[in-house]
């Protein structure tokens, strides 16, 4: 058994003083004052490692052309088989610039230049290759709103002019699959209807039955009011991704009603398009105020990942904790996307990721000294 020593650490879910941290192979074993296990370091705070449950690392490479760029494809505006991490290259060098500022896991997402763009793949920023990468799958990525309705209508397939056109795209192609379903499962009983399908009706059935959820990119908030009204028809699982231009915290308290997380962000990332007039920092209080289950996102490269826990400066301005701020880059996000039972707090069982730092990482002159992902030395400065 191996330990490491902080005088501060954020376990996830709380703060601990000059205790040690104890792990063995891939996983924590503990926390505690006890003198036992090698002791292999010691340092001033111990962080769990960050996680980014939006971006597309990977997809979109650093030093590459935008031309080269693979977070959308623009076959057809409705892509139920096309997986995130087919296009996900590991020798992208933002992955080493993330894993040193203790950013180990992403959730690699295809772009929001089609209605359903594909499947998320949630990966270790140090696999060897993408299938080593892989930790687990993460819902469906779709969208709403400016991309889908304006953005894109030169794009092959058949494309929407409008937003009410793009939800009409969307609502029908599930209708499709209703009718579809619901006509073999008459004629020939469930089990030969499920075998019935095509490929592509097998992922949006599991979307319709809450078996897969749907990652939505979304940020006005008449958008998301169009959006809920599809879930009360359709009664289907989502996440609200985005939500920069909500300006107001009653679409939130809607959210927080239904029970529906969100996936907020990037908040330093330059307005560029007018569904995003009203984006600002100050939306975040907003959010807070609602009371919905939130997280954190850069959108990497919208905002680079390596910037992730910068963010935090401004829930930190309106009167969250330390520990809370942490919280939204490490617990929050791990359990919005479903790995909360290895990652995203320092407890027994789960993996030993963590970031040693020099200081508190909320201070501006703070930064890793050493990286652990599932109990190996990834990073030393």
């Amino acid at each position: 058994m191996k330990a490491v020593f902080g005088k501060l650490i954020y376990t996830g879910r709380k703060i601990v003083k000059n205790s040690r941290l104890f792990f063995e192979g891939r996983t924590v074993t503990g926390i505690g004052k006890a003198r036992k296990g090698e002791l292999i370091g010691e340092y001033e705070v111990i962080t769990p490692a960050f996680i980014d449950p939006h971006c597309h690392i990977g997809m979109r490479r650093a030093g590459s052309p935008v031309s080269e760029g693979e977070s959308n494809e623009q076959m057809d505006s409705i892509n139920p088989l096309i997986d995130a991490l087919d296009s996900v290259m590991m020798d992208d060098p933002a992955f080493k610039d993330s894993m040193e500022a203790g950013v180990l896991y992403s959730c690699a997402v295809p772009g929001s230049g089609n209605l359903i763009g594909g499947r998320s793949a949630v990966i270790r920023n140090y696999g060897r290759d993408s299938t080593d990468a892989l930790v687990a799958r993460a819902g469906l990525k779709a969208a709403f709103g400016y991309n889908v309705a304006v953005l894109t209508r030169e794009w092959k397939g058949a494309r929407p002019y409008t937003r009410m056109g793009a939800v009409a795209l969307l609502r029908k192609r599930f209708d499709d699959v209703r009718l579809k379903m619901d006509k073999l499962r008459r004629a020939r009983g469930k089990a030969h209807a499920d075998a019935a399908l095509s490929e592509e009706d097998a992922v949006l059935r599991d979307v319709l039955q809450g078996r897969e959820r749907l990652r939505v990119h979304v940020h006005k908030t008449d958008d998301i009011a169009s959006l809920l009204r599809l879930v009360n028809d359709l009664k289907i699982k989502i996440t609200v991704e985005h939500a920069g231009d909500v300006d107001s915290p009653d679409i939130f308290k809607e959210l927080k009603k239904r029970g529906i997380p969100v996936i907020f962000g990037p908040v330093d990332s330059f307005a560029y398009k007018t569904e995003l007039q009203h984006e600002g920092w100050r939306n975040i209080q907003h959010l807070l105020d609602s009371g919905v289950t939130f997280g954190l996102m850069t959108d990497h490269p919208v905002m680079l990942q390596r910037c992730l826990y910068l963010q935090l400066r401004y829930f930190l301005r309106l009167g969250q904790t330390r520990q809370q701020a942490i919280e939204l880059i490490t617990r929050k996000n791990a359990e919005i996307l479903g790995i909360g039972n290895r990652l995203g707090t320092l407890q027994r069982r789960k993996w030993a990721s963590f970031i040693a730092w020099n200081g508190d990482p909320l201070d501006l002159g703070s930064y890793p000294v050493a990286v652990f992902g599932e109990g190996e030395l990834l990073y030393s400065a």
